[in-house]
Parts: structure tokens; sequence; C-alpha cells
């Protein structure tokens, strides 16, 4: 839980979110932001059992008293080994693995019932594996390809899936009672900058110091200017008689 100093963000596998947490750090460095690992079936619960505040998680999985918003969407790709056969082509489609064992694991991340191609003799217990029993040759894999390179291998390869089911990876938290910091997290996970006005409420501006009017110079006041004597009149006289 948000304690005031710490935000705990959970995140399936494939999923790297060490760019949300350089940000966070940014932006927000008076709280700490804990990644928590979980698993894809585990994720939605660990935030109902408020073993983190929010999660990042594959969107198929979640809940109505969960909300979740959509991130980005993964390619899918077909894992296999390098010498396979289907190896030569730049891309594959359903039909062509027809004739091919496709291993479904229990934690399967696409959500589909069964994948196409030819059913394996058991169902393995995780990705991880799958991803063994696809380099010993057992079959191939199909899975986002984030997970495929979380699982990399130099014996291993693998190439896009056209028309499969694609997973979705987005954010999601407890619609009652969520984290208080919820909006800065999806701003940031968003892409939106420090100054957007959805991020975390804007601090009231301080208030700014009253400015003082400017004096108005003092002006030297000039010595009253004597008054000016009247000069008299000259009136012109008759000229007297000689």
């Amino acid at each position: 839980m948000v304690t005031g100093s710490e935000f705990l963000l959970g995140y399936v596998p494939g999923v790297v979110p060490t760019k949300w947490l350089r940000m966070w750090v940014e932006r927000l460095p008076e709280v700490r932001l804990t990644l928590v690992a979980v698993s894809a079936q585990d994720a939605a619960e660990a935030v109902r059992r408020r073993e983190a505040d929010a999660v990042l998680l594959r969107t198929f999985v979640g809940g109505e008293d969960l909300h979740t918003i959509p991130l980005y969407t993964e390619t899918t790709v077909v894992v296999m080994q390098k010498e396979h056969v289907l190896a030569a082509a730049d891309e594959l489609s359903a039909e062509d693995l027809a004739e091919t064992t496709v291993l479904h694991p229990l934690d399967d991340t696409l959500g589909w019932e069964r994948p196409p191609g030819l059913a394996g003799w058991d169902r393995p217990e995780s990705t991880e594996d799958a991803i063994r029993f696809a380099a010993a040759g057992v079959g191939v894999l199909v899975v986002p390809q984030s997970l495929a390179r979380l699982h990399h291998r130099r014996d291993l390869t693998y190439r896009p899936l056209v028309g499969a089911p694609e997973s979705s990876v987005g954010l999601s938290w407890l619609r009652e009672g969520g984290p208080e910091l919820i909006e800065e997290l999806i701003g940031i996970v968003r892409g939106r900058t420090a100054n957007s006005t959805r991020g975390r409420q804007q601090e009231a501006p301080a208030k700014q110091a009253p400015v003082k009017k400017k004096q108005p110079a003092a002006t030297q006041k000039q010595a009253p200017r004597k008054p000016q004597q009247q000069r008299k009149p000259v009136t012109k006289g008759r000229k007297p008689r000689r």
C-alpha cells in the first residue's frame, strides 16, 4: 500500500518498467517506487491482496473490481530451434504450424483454448519449461515477443506469427480504494509531460510578495522667482515752446 513514501508496482514476466521507474524518480523523488515481480496468472490477485498498489499485466486477466487501461500490444512469435525447417521463413501463419507440435504451457499468456498445430503429449508447467522443450526439439512455442526475448537462448530463434491472438499489456489497479498517486503513474506510462494538468494535483501557487510601488523621484523645488518690477509707462509729452 502507498504509505506516503512508497508505491508498490507489480509487473509480469516480459514487461520491462525500467524507463518508467527512471521517470518516476525524476518526478517524485520523495516517494520510492518499488517493483514487485508477479506471475501472469497471479497479477490481478496481487492487487486484490494489496501486495501491490498497481500492476502491469496482460489485459485479458482482470475483473470488474479492477480498472485497467491498455498501454501497448505485443507481436506474437513462434519460438523454435535455429535448425528448424520453419526458421527459413520470415513470418509464419497458423497453416504453417498444422503439422508441427505446438507446446501449450499452463501459464499461457495469449488466452486461447488451444493453439494451432498438433497438441503435445502433456502441457508444460510454465513458459520457462516450454522453452527448454522447444530447445530440445520437442515442439515449438507461441508467445509474445517480450517473453521470447526474456528467455533468449543461443540455440533458439523466433518468427512472427500472422493472424494469431495478440497480448496487450495494461496498467491495472483497484476501482475502490485505489492508490493516491495513480494519476501520476498513468501520466508516466502514457508519456505525459511533467507539467500535464492530468497528473498530480498542482500545488497552490505561492503567494507573491506585494509589489512595492516606486515612489516618484523627488523633484527639486525651484526658488520662487522675484516679481519683476513693472516699468512705468513712458508718456510722450508735448515739446516746449521756444
